[in-house]
C-alpha cells in the first residue's frame, strides 16, 4: 500500500484536505477550520521561508498525510540548526501502511538537506501508540515537553 503513496510538498490545491486531516486528528478540534484555506497557506509560505517544509503523503488525487517540518537556528550547538516536526498525522483509515514512515523519512532528508543537526518534535502524553511509532522509526525519548497557552494570542 505504501508503494502507492508520494511524499511531496504541499501544494495551495492540497490545503483543505490536509487542514481537515489535522482536524480529524486533533486534541482540540475545535480550533481547526479547514475552510480558511489562506490561513493555512499563509502557515505554509512562512514555513517555506525560514527553509522548512509542509509535506503530504497522497495516492493519486487524495491527501492521506501531512507533517510540518519548521527549521530554525538554536542558541546552542554553535547556532546549528534544528528542525522541529509539527501536525504530523495520517487519515485514520490510513494507519499502520508505512505511510507515516515514508514522511517522516522524507522530513529527515529535509532537515539533512537544511544542514540540521537534530530533528525533534513532541507528542502527547495520552498518543501512546504515536509514541511507539517515533520509537519504532528511530526517535528517542529524551525530554519532557511543556506548553502553556497564551490568553490573548492570536492563533490566526
Amino acid at each position: 500500500m505504501a508503494s502507492d503513496v508520494v511524499i511531496r510538498p504541499i501544494t495551495l490545491d492540497d490545503v483543505k484536505s490536509a487542514a481537515q486531516l489535522v482536524r480529524d486528528g486533533s486534541l482540540s478540534p475545535d480550533a481547526e477550520h479547514p475552510e480558511q484555506t489562506d490561513a493555512y497557506w499563509q502557515a505554509v509560505l512562512e514555513t517555506r521561508q525560514r527553509s522548512g517544509e509542509v509535506l503530504v503523503a497522497s495516492m493519486g488525487a487524495e491527501v492521506v498525510g501531512v507533517c510540518q517540518v519548521i527549521v530554525f537556528r538554536h542558541f546552542q550547538h554553535t547556532g546549528g540548526w534544528c528542525a522541529e516536526l509539527e501536525s504530523v498525522h495520517v487519515r485514520s483509515d490510513m494507519r499502520s501502511r508505512g505511510i507515516g514512515a515514508l514522511m517522516l523519512a522524507r522530513a529527515e532528508e529535509v532537515a539533512l538537506e537544511r544542514g540540521c543537526y537534530r530533528l525533534q518534535l513532541t507528542s502527547r502524553n495520552v498518543r501512546i501508540d504515536a509514541h511507539r511509532f517515533y520509537l519504532a522509526n528511530g526517535f528517542e525519548l529524551t525530554s519532557q515537553g511543556f506548553k502553556k497557552l497564551l490568553v490573548g494570542g492570536n492563533l490566526s
